[in-house]
């Protein structure tokens, strides 16, 4: 079975085009946890420690109850298809923050208003790519 990723190297993941937020916001607490709060809190609490393909894994288990036993075949399962990456996750798209994967393929999260967002956009060695817009042009 063939196994699709959506981690990236040595990438950044700039904030949308349309991201209503010039400045980062962290996502609203709600009685059911959103993907946007389980992306934040996985990966502002460990950085460059996941890849984005564990990152959207462990969302996707989380909120569809996968028990650790289950957590194996049902993620081979899940990357049989190809799956949306991060340029599709709410935080570029609506709450300003961009993703750097580093040259393992590991994640952190940047809010659009940091140096260290800056120094990525201007670096010429980091490859860049756009979140997705939410509407069309």
């Amino acid at each position: 079975m063939k196994q699709h990723t959506t981690n990236y190297t040595n990438t950044l993941i700039e904030v949308a085009e349309d991201c209503p937020a010039s400045q980062a916001q962290i996502p609203p607490e709600k009685k059911e946890k959103t993907i946007a709060t389980l992306q934040y809190e996985k990966i502002s609490k460990n950085p460059y420690q996941y890849s984005s393909d564990d990152i959207i894994f462990d969302c996707y288990a989380i909120k569809n109850d996968i028990s650790e036993n289950e957590k194996q075949e049902e993620r081979e399962k899940f990357f049989s298809k190809g799956q949306a990456c991060l340029r599709s996750s709410p935080l570029a798209k609506r709450y300003g923050f961009g993703f750097h994967h580093n040259s393992e393929g590991k994640v952190a999260l940047f809010p659009i208003e940091s140096k260290e967002y800056q120094q990525f956009l201007n670096d010429p060695s980091v490859d860049k790519t756009k979140a997705m817009r939410s509407k069309r042009k």
